[in-house]
């Protein structure tokens, strides 16, 4: 299953939170696969496109950053899926 984490950097947490993406780069965990990682220029926000079958290692990955930043994670699907989807519901 597919998952869009987004995070805003907790108020008073910019420099160690660059601190920290600077010296580990955030890698997924083990059972975790980054599909691509956003950053808003100009902001404190951004977004991650992960994919895993158990959700325990998206859980160690939020909170590896729990101190630092403020994170959602929501399943998402593709457009396929949702289309899939539909047609069940709709009859199409």
């Amino acid at each position: 299953m597919k998952f869009m984490i987004t995070w805003k950097i907790a108020p008073g947490h910019h420099k160690p939170a660059g601190e920290e993406f600077l010296k580990f780069g955030a890698p997924a965990p083990t059972g975790l696969t980054m599909l691509g990682r956003w950053h808003a220029a100009g902001s404190v926000s951004g977004w991650a496109l992960v994919e895993a079958k158990d959700p325990k290692p998206l859980y160690e990955h939020v909170a590896q950053w729990a101190n630092l930043l403020e994170l959602q994670a929501t399943p998402v699907v593709e457009d396929s899926e949702a289309a899939e989807m539909l047609s069940k519901v709709y009859g199409k």
